[in-house]
Protein backbone atom coordinates (compact mmCIF):
# COMPACT_ATOMS: atom_id res chain seq x y z
CA UNK A 1 0.00 0.00 0.00
CA UNK A 2 2.73 2.29 0.96
CA UNK A 3 4.56 2.01 -2.34
CA UNK A 4 1.54 2.34 -4.15
CA UNK A 5 1.05 6.16 -2.49
CA UNK A 6 4.36 6.66 -3.26
CA UNK A 7 3.94 5.78 -6.71
CA UNK A 8 1.28 7.89 -7.11
CA UNK A 9 2.33 11.02 -5.29
CA UNK A 10 5.52 10.69 -7.47
CA UNK A 11 3.37 10.81 -10.70
CA UNK A 12 1.45 14.18 -9.61
CA UNK A 13 4.94 15.78 -9.04
CA UNK A 14 6.32 14.68 -12.28
CA UNK A 15 2.58 16.10 -13.99
CA UNK A 16 2.84 19.15 -12.43
CA UNK A 17 6.16 19.65 -13.43
CA UNK A 18 4.96 18.79 -16.85
CA UNK A 19 2.25 21.61 -16.32
CA UNK A 20 4.87 24.02 -15.80
CA UNK A 21 6.66 23.68 -18.43
CA UNK A 22 3.97 23.53 -20.80
CA UNK A 23 2.76 26.92 -19.97
CA UNK A 24 6.12 28.12 -19.52
CA UNK A 25 6.45 26.88 -23.22
CA UNK A 26 3.44 28.76 -24.04
CA UNK A 27 4.54 32.31 -22.91
CA UNK A 28 8.14 31.93 -24.46
CA UNK A 29 6.13 30.95 -28.18
CA UNK A 30 4.01 34.23 -27.48
CA UNK A 31 6.36 36.46 -26.60
CA UNK A 32 8.22 35.21 -29.63
CA UNK A 33 11.45 34.06 -27.26
CA UNK A 34 11.52 30.65 -28.89
CA UNK A 35 10.47 29.88 -32.80
CA UNK A 36 8.17 26.88 -33.09
CA UNK A 37 9.22 26.82 -35.87
CA UNK A 38 12.43 24.85 -35.22
CA UNK A 39 11.55 21.41 -35.14
CA UNK A 40 12.93 20.56 -31.36
CA UNK A 41 10.84 22.77 -29.70
CA UNK A 42 7.86 22.14 -32.36
CA UNK A 43 8.20 18.29 -30.82
CA UNK A 44 8.55 19.10 -27.38
CA UNK A 45 5.34 21.34 -27.62
CA UNK A 46 3.37 19.00 -28.94
CA UNK A 47 4.52 16.47 -26.61
CA UNK A 48 3.54 18.42 -23.98
CA UNK A 49 0.18 19.58 -25.39
CA UNK A 50 -0.70 16.32 -25.89
CA UNK A 51 -0.06 15.37 -22.09
CA UNK A 52 -1.56 18.19 -20.71
CA UNK A 53 -4.20 18.84 -22.68
CA UNK A 54 -6.49 16.10 -21.70
CA UNK A 55 -6.44 17.17 -18.47
CA UNK A 56 -6.58 20.81 -19.04
CA UNK A 57 -9.92 21.01 -21.90
CA UNK A 58 -12.53 19.66 -18.87
CA UNK A 59 -11.25 22.22 -17.01
CA UNK A 60 -11.44 24.78 -19.86
CA UNK A 61 -15.20 23.65 -20.81
CA UNK A 62 -16.43 24.59 -17.52
CA UNK A 63 -14.66 28.23 -16.70
CA UNK A 64 -15.85 31.31 -18.56
CA UNK A 65 -13.73 33.03 -21.65
CA UNK A 66 -11.41 35.40 -19.20
CA UNK A 67 -9.99 37.38 -22.42
CA UNK A 68 -7.25 35.34 -23.67
CA UNK A 69 -6.10 34.60 -20.18
CA UNK A 70 -6.01 31.30 -19.43
CA UNK A 71 -6.24 29.76 -15.81
CA UNK A 72 -6.86 26.16 -16.07
CA UNK A 73 -2.96 24.90 -15.59
CA UNK A 74 -3.23 26.66 -12.41
CA UNK A 75 -6.86 25.31 -11.19
CA UNK A 76 -5.46 21.86 -12.26
CA UNK A 77 -1.90 22.19 -10.03
CA UNK A 78 -4.34 23.32 -7.28
CA UNK A 79 -6.56 20.08 -7.39
CA UNK A 80 -3.31 18.01 -7.81
CA UNK A 81 -1.83 19.40 -4.92
CA UNK A 82 -5.07 18.31 -2.83
CA UNK A 83 -5.22 14.97 -4.08
CA UNK A 84 -1.21 15.03 -2.99
CA UNK A 85 -2.16 16.12 0.93
CA UNK A 86 -4.99 14.13 0.83
CA UNK A 87 -2.73 11.14 -0.49
CA UNK A 88 -0.04 12.22 2.32
CA UNK A 89 -2.80 12.02 4.98
CA UNK A 90 -3.38 8.80 4.14
CA UNK A 91 -0.16 7.95 4.38
CA UNK A 92 0.95 9.46 7.60
CA UNK A 93 -2.22 7.19 8.73
CA UNK A 94 -0.95 4.08 7.31
CA UNK A 95 2.93 4.50 8.82
CA UNK A 96 0.85 5.51 12.49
Amino acid sequence: MYALLWLINTVINLFIYVLIASAVLSWLVAFNVVNVRNPIVAQIGEVLYRLTEPALRPIRNLLPNLGGVDISPVILILLLLFVQRLITVDLARFLV
